[in-house]
């Protein structure tokens, strides 16, 4: 009878035994599925990002190159009928004009420039004055004799420093004045150059500075009423 106890209590401790081992490996292995899933999402996941990615590199890449391709494409027609201070002052020439200016009108035009290139760009020319050769370009190109063109270019804000003689400007960028070349060539032109007084004392900027050419005046907001109150069609630039 011992012996027939003993053998029941072992077959029902085996039994157990086996139940709570079955149920770990069970276990075990629902975790390992578990984590497989998980593991198989995230590397779909990762790939689908890559693949995105990608996409978007290869588009923004090519409309990167599409547009260089239709910039030097332009720049290959683009002409300079008076000023070439940079590829950006070129005019594409426009076949069968059929609304032309008036060639026998005054054209008095009111450039106001306000900023100055980053110091990263100090070696090149102020591209505000790139927009108004363009302009200046522009209306030539379009029939404008240049003698019928009166510009004036008022300068405040950084725009200021474009317009340093040389020592200040080569002691403040460490390098020479690109813009001196420029701005003899609208003065050679007829072009008058006006700084704003209260812009100067705002930066500390000494007449003694500026190139000679600059004319001073009171603020830019006097000489902007002024100049439009004489007609004057105003031109706001960075």
């Amino acid at each position: 009878m011992k012996r027939l106890w003993l053998l029941l209590v072992l077959t029902l401790g085996s039994i157990e035994g086996f139940s709570q081992h079955y149920n770990i490996d069970s276990s075990l292995s629902s975790l390992k599925m578990k984590k497989d899933s998980t593991l198989h999402n995230l590397r779909a996941q990762r790939d689908s990002s890559y693949h995105a990615q990608l996409h978007a590199d290869t588009t923004k890449t090519d409309k990167e190159y599409k547009e260089k391709f239709k910039w030097e494409n332009l720049k290959a027609v683009s002409i300079y009928p008076v000023f070439n201070p940079g590829d950006e002052a070129g005019v594409i020439p426009v076949k069968d004009i059929t609304d032309k200016p008036d060639p026998k009108m005054d054209y008095k035009l009111l450039f106001e420039l306000v900023s100055g290139n980053p110091d990263s760009l100090a070696k090149q020319v102020n591209m505000g004055l790139v927009e108004i050769a363009r302009k200046m370009n522009l209306h030539v190109a379009a029939g404008v004799p240049l003698k019928k063109i009166f510009p004036v270019i008022l300068v405040h804000g950084n725009a200021l420093e474009a317009f340093t003689n040389n020592a200040f400007y080569k002691e403040k960028f460490k390098t020479d004045n690109p813009n001196l070349k420029i701005i003899r060539e609208l003065e050679e032109k007829g072009a008058r150059f006006v700084a704003c007084g209260q812009a100067m004392a705002f930066i500390d900027l000494k007449k003694e500075s500026m190139l000679p050419v600059m004319n001073v005046a009171m603020s830019a907001q006097t000489a902007l009423s002024t100049y439009q109150l004489k007609g004057y069609v105003l031109y706001k630039l960075w």
